[in-house]
């Protein structure tokens, strides 16, 4: 069949396995969220913002499965964890997992990193915990009605034709509801919480393959639920 079959197929095996790495942590979080407090988005808000967070990543049966599940009498008891690490080219890495057995997320978070060069290292004092909308508007309006909302604005700005907000953690909701109600805005490519770098960097060349291939193991990774990184050139 030729190396273009090869390519192909492993494409789509690439494919396969970031959908089903993105399946594996919808479930894991909304299942989580639904168990933190009723299994109902309307009166349970961390469970309104994980479907939000997860909704245009998959289909809308991952979800509802994961919510019939926290109905259930089992639940499995998931834990969080951070781990703050010293990548390739000085760039800085903070790995969050969800996961029943927190022996193996270290060891598995620490093996990937250690691998392509990183070491374990206190970096999160170079990010800023935020909330984050992502969605087509006006800026300007956007900015007036948040901040007349009484919404704890970080910044406002048109990135590549998006508009990109940041607001204090606690005023995510509060921030959509504002929107919703002045701009009739309630459709977001992304409305999570989020560490969000204060400096970008570049790393050359070398770094940023490490870089990569490091990402695209921690994506695949069965414990791990985040990854954010300082790079700009990636």
């Amino acid at each position: 069949m030729g190396r273009h079959f090869e390519v192909r197929a492993a494409a789509m095996a690439a494919t396969a396995k970031a959908k089903s790495a993105i399946y594996m942590r919808a479930s894991k979080e909304i299942y989580a969220a639904a168990k933190s407090g009723e299994p109902d988005p309307n009166s349970n808000l961390a469970l309104r913002a994980a479907i939000e967070k997860y909704r245009k990543q998959c289909p809308k049966d991952v979800i509802e499965r994961a919510i019939e599940k926290a109905k259930g009498g089992d639940a499995v008891a998931y834990i969080e964890g951070r781990y703050e690490f010293m990548g390739p080219g000085g760039s800085n890495l903070i790995v969050d997992t969800l996961s029943d057995n927190v022996n193996r997320a270290l060891v598995t978070v620490r093996t990937i990193v250690t691998r392509k060069g990183g070491k374990m290292a206190s970096v999160v004092y170079n990010f800023e915990h935020v909330g984050i909308l992502n969605f087509k508007g006006d800026a300007s309006a956007v900015e007036e009605s948040l901040i007349l909302g009484d919404v704890d604005v970080k910044s406002v700005e048109d990135v590549d034709g998006e508009i990109e907000v940041k607001v204090a953690p606690n005023d995510l909701e509060k921030a959509k509801e504002v929107l919703k109600a002045d701009l009739s805005i309630d459709d977001y490519d992304r409305a999570e919480l989020t560490m969000y770098p204060n400096e970008w960097i570049e790393v050359d060349d070398e770094a940023k393959a490490k870089l990569q291939a490091m990402l695209a193991e921690l994506d695949e990774a069965e414990d791990v639920q985040a990854v954010y990184h300082n790079v700009d050139n990636i």
